[in-house]
C-alpha cells in the first residue's frame, strides 16, 4: 500500500486524534494559592475555665456509645450462658437437702409436721386461678410485660428506701417475680454441704444483696425469661417459695393451713397465701390470724383494683376470711410430735432426706381434753405472775400414749418436754409399788400394820427417824387405810419387812428405770423419775399386773409407699410383774384414795377411779396419777428450779388438773367399773411394829375394832 506523501502539515485525521497535540492544546492548570491557617480563636476567660469541662463532655461523648456497645455485648453473652444453663423445671421444683415428717394420729389424721413439707409439684396453670392471679397482683403486677427486670420498680423501690432513711438497696428491692425466683434459685449456685455448714446458711447467703450480686441477678433473671416462658417461671415460683410453719411451696401451704389442695383454694384463702410471701413467719396464721388476715385484705384490695376479682367477690372475701384447718387450729400434740420423733432412727426423723409419714398413738380429742384441762386449772387456780410448771400423759393400760403435754405452754414444740425429760421425787407416789410387792408375796389389803414411831440406824448415817405426813400416829391401821391415808411409817415399815431389794426389783420390773435407792427411804419415793415411766408403772397395775413400754409410734413409713418400714408391733405389754390377784387388790386400795384419801378431789360422779398422791419434801414436786378402766392419767407440778411451792399437795392442784382431765376424756361415755377385787377379812395377819412380828388375822380384826384403826 503506498504510504500517504509526507508534507509539513499533519493531516486532518492526526490533529484530529494526536494525543500530543490535543495535550499542546489545552491550557495549563491555574496554580492555587497555598490556603492559609486560620488564625487560632482567642478564648475569653469564661471559655479557658470552660475548656476542661467541654473537653470531657466530648471525650464523654465519644466513648458512651463504645462502652454501650461492649456492655451490651457482655450483657447479652451473660444472658445467652445463663440462658443455656437452665435446668428442666421439674428437675429443680423442689429445693430441700432434707425431708419431711408428716405425722398422724390413731384414726390416720394428720395432726403435726416436722422438716420442711414440700406437697408435690403443681404448674401455674394447675393452682387455683384465684392463687395465680393473686401472687401476680401481689408481687409483680407488671409480669407479664418485663424482661426479667423492671427498671421502672427499681427506681421507686429506690426512692422509697432513701426516703425513708435507708440505703437504696435496703428496704424495698423492687425485685419482679423473676428476680425473687432467680434468688429462691441462689442463681443457679447449688447447695454444698462443704462450703456451707447448714441449708439455712446456704440460704442467709443467697439473700445478701450487694451491687455485684443485682447485678448477676439481673442478668441471670433476663437470662430465665430467654429460657423459660412466663408460666414456667409462675411454676418455679409457686414450688419453691417458703410460706412459714415449715411450708415449701403453695400446696405445700395450702394443706398446711387449710387441709386443701392449693387447686382448691377461694379468693380468701389465696388472698392470705398470697399475703405471706412479703413475710412468711410474721403473717402465718398459725403465729398471729389477726394479722394474717389483715395482710389478706391488702391482696383483696389489689386483685380487685387489678382487675382480677369482681368488687362483690372482693367484698365477700373480706366478709368471710380465710379460716385453718381443725389440725392447723388446734396446733395439737407438739410434745408428743417431739418425742415420737426421738423413738424413730435419726436418719428417716430428725435427719430424713425422705419424706416420711408416722402413724402414732395420738388420740387428738384427749389431747385436747388434757391441754384445756390443764389450762383452766391454771386460769382459775393460780396467780397470773406464778412460774409453776406442769405436765400430763394419758395413756392406755397398753402403753399407747394418748395424749401428751410438757408444761403450761400447751402448743409449744422443740422446748423442754417435763412429761418426758424432767427427772422429779415421785414422793408418796411410788408407795404403790411397795404394797404391790406385799399382796403378790400374800399379804391382804384388810392385814394391820403399826403406825407408831420408828428409829432406823442407817449403816454410814446414824438413826433415821422417819415422820408422817400430819406428824400424828394412828397405831394399829389397815394396809388399805395406810395406803389412802399415804402414811409414811406403815410404808416403811412394809417395805423393810418384805425386803427393799424386792421392792426395788418390781419397781423396776414395772418401767421405772431410775437408779433407786437402797436406803429405807426408798418407801417415800426419794429416787427421781420422769411422769412417762411413773404413768407407765400405773398403767401395769391397771392392766393386772403386766409391765408396758410406753410407746407412740405405732408403724413408719415413706410418703406414698403402703409397707412399712419400720413398727412397733410388740411394744406395748411387756412380762408380768405380779400376779393378776394381786393387782385387783392393789387397783382396790388405790380406788379408797379416791373414795376417801388424799385424793378425793379427782372424784367424778358415777365412775369408780383409783390413783395415787405424792408430794415431796417442802412441796418442791406434787404429782397425782390415777386411772379408770380405760386410761391412766398421771399430772406432776412443780417449778423448774426445784424450789418449793406453797400450799401446793399432789391431792390438791395436780388432783384437781387430773380429775379436769379425766373428766373431759370419758365425757359421754358410759362408766366401766374398775378391774378390782374388794377383799375379803384378812387371813395372813398384820404387822404390828417395826420388829416385824406378824399376829394372826383374826385377832388383828378384833384389835382394829377396840382400837378405832378403820376410822379416816
Amino acid at each position: 500500500m503506498a504510504r500517504p506523501p509526507k508534507t509539513g502539515k499533519p493531516l486532518v485525521a492526526e490533529r484530529r486524534y494526536n494525543p500530543q497535540a490535543e495535550q499542546r492544546a489545552k491550557p495549563a492548570p491555574k496554580k492555587r494559592a497555598p490556603r492559609r491557617k486560620a488564625a487560632p480563636r482567642k478564648r475569653g476567660l469564661v471559655g479557658w475555665i470552660l475548656f476542661p469541662f467541654t473537653w470531657t463532655l466530648r471525650l464523654i461523648l465519644r466513648l458512651t456509645w463504645k462502652m454501650a456497645v461492649v456492655l451490651a455485648l457482655l450483657i447479652g453473652g451473660g444472658v445467652l450462658y445463663f440462658a443455656s444453663q437452665m435446668p428442666p423445671i421439674d428437675s429443680i421444683v423442689d429445693a430441700r437437702t432434707k425431708g419431711s415428717v408428716t405425722l398422724l394420729d390413731r384414726d390416720g389424721a394428720v395432726f403435726a409436721w416436722r422438716g420442711d413439707q414440700f406437697g408435690g409439684m403443681v404448674t401455674a396453670d394447675s393452682v387455683s386461678q384465684y392463687l395465680h392471679d393473686a401472687v401476680v397482683a401481689t408481687e409483680d403486677k407488671r409480669f407479664y410485660g418485663h424482661f426479667g427486670i423492671s427498671p421502672r420498680g427499681i427506681a421507686s423501690a429506690v426512692r422509697i428506701n432513701l426516703s425513708e432513711g435507708r440505703g437504696p438497696l435496703s428496704g424495698n428491692g423492687g425485685s419482679t417475680i423473676t428476680q425473687q425466683v432467680a434468688k429462691l434459685l441462689c442463681l443457679g449456685v447449688p447447695y454444698d454441704p462443704a462450703t456451707w455448714k447448714t441449708e439455712a446458711a446456704y440460704e442467709d447467703d443467697c439473700r445478701r444483696t450487694t451491687i455485684w450480686r443485682k447485678v448477676k441477678e439481673a442478668v441471670y433473671s433476663m437470662g430465665m425469661e430467654v429460657a423459660y416462658s412466663k408460666e414456667d417461671i409462675l411454676t418455679i415460683y409457686f414450688n419453691r417459695a417458703y410460706l412459714g410453719a415449715g411450708s415449701r411451696g403453695f400446696e405445700a401451704a395450702a394443706n398446711r393451713y387449710f387441709g386443701k389442695s392449693s387447686a382448691d383454694l377461694n379468693p380468701a384463702e389465696a388472698a392470705m397465701l398470697a399475703g405471706l410471701l412479703k413475710a412468711p413467719t410474721s403473717y402465718a396464721p398459725t403465729n398471729n390470724m389477726q394479722r394474717a388476715v389483715d395482710r389478706a385484705n391488702i391482696v383483696i384490695g389489689l386483685m380487685a383494683a387489678q382487675g382480677y376479682i369482681t368488687p362483690q367477690q372482693a367484698s365477700d372475701a373480706r366478709a368471710n376470711p380465710a379460716q385453718l384447718s381443725q389440725a392447723a387450729q388446734a396446733r395439737a400434740g407438739g410434745y408428743f410430735a417431739d418425742w415420737v420423733m426421738e423413738q424413730g432412727p435419726d436418719f428417716f426423723t430428725r435427719d430424713t432426706t425422705e419424706d416420711v409419714v408416722i402413724r402414732t398413738t395420738l388420740d387428738q380429742r384427749i389431747q385436747t381434753a388434757a391441754e384445756t384441762a390443764l389450762t383452766s386449772i391454771f386460769e382459775t387456780k393460780l396467780k397470773p405472775s406464778s412460774k409453776a410448771q406442769a405436765a400430763v400423759i394419758v395413756m392406755s393400760a397398753d402403753g399407747a400414749v394418748r395424749g401428751m403435754v410438757g408444761g403450761r405452754d400447751v402448743r409449744a414444740s422443740g422446748v423442754f418436754n417435763r412429761a418426758t425429760q424432767a427427772r422429779r421425787q415421785p414422793g408418796s407416789a411410788f408407795k404403790p409399788f411397795i404394797y404391790a410387792t406385799a399382796l403378790d408375796l400374800g399379804f391382804s389389803p384388810n392385814d394391820l400394820i403399826d403406825d407408831a414411831p420408828l428409829t432406823i440406824n442407817v449403816p454410814g448415817s446414824g438413826p433415821w427417824v422417819p415422820e408422817n405426813y400430819d406428824r400424828k400416829f394412828k397405831g394399829p391401821i389397815t394396809l388399805t387405810q395406810a395406803l389412802y391415808e399415804s402414811r409414811n411409817i406403815p410404808a416403811i415399815l412394809l417395805s423393810e419387812e418384805v425386803g427393799r431389794d424386792l421392792v426395788r426389783t418390781v419397781a423396776q420390773k414395772f418401767g421405772i428405770e431410775s437408779d433407786l435407792a437402797s436406803g429405807p427411804a426408798l418407801a417415800l419415793g426419794v429416787s427421781e423419775s420422769t411422769l412417762l415411766e411413773m404413768s407407765g408403772a400405773f398403767a401395769g397395775i391397771l392392766n393386772g399386773g403386766s409391765a408396758v413400754q410406753p410407746y407412740g409410734l405405732i408403724d413408719l413409713r415413706l410418703k406414698g409407699e403402703s409397707e412399712p418400714l419400720m413398727d412397733n408391733v410388740g411394744t406395748g405389754l411387756q412380762e408380768r410383774v405380779i400376779q393378776q390377784s394381786a393387782a385387783r387388790e392393789l387397783t382396790y386400795m388405790m380406788s379408797q384414795v379416791v373414795e376417801r384419801g388424799t385424793g378425793t378431789r379427782a372424784q367424778i360422779p358415777g365412775w369408780q377411779l383409783a390413783g395415787k398422791s405424792g408430794t415431796t419434801n417442802s412441796a418442791r414436786d406434787a404429782w397425782f396419777i390415777g386411772f379408770n378402766a380405760d386410761y391412766v392419767i398421771g399430772v406432776w407440778m412443780g417449778y423448774d428450779d426445784n424450789s418449793p411451792m406453797t400450799g401446793v399437795t399432789g391431792g390438791g392442784l395436780p388432783a384437781e388438773i387430773w380429775q379436769a382431765t379425766m373428766a373431759r376424756v370419758v365425757t359421754g361415755e358410759t362408766p366401766k367399773p374398775l378391774p378390782m377385787d374388794v377383799p375379803g377379812p384378812s387371813t395372813t395377819g398384820g404387822v404390828l411394829e417395826d420388829t416385824g412380828i406378824v399376829a394372826d388375822g383374826e385377832i388383828m380384826d378384833v384389835l382394829s375394832n377396840i382400837l378405832g384403826g378403820l376410822g379416816n
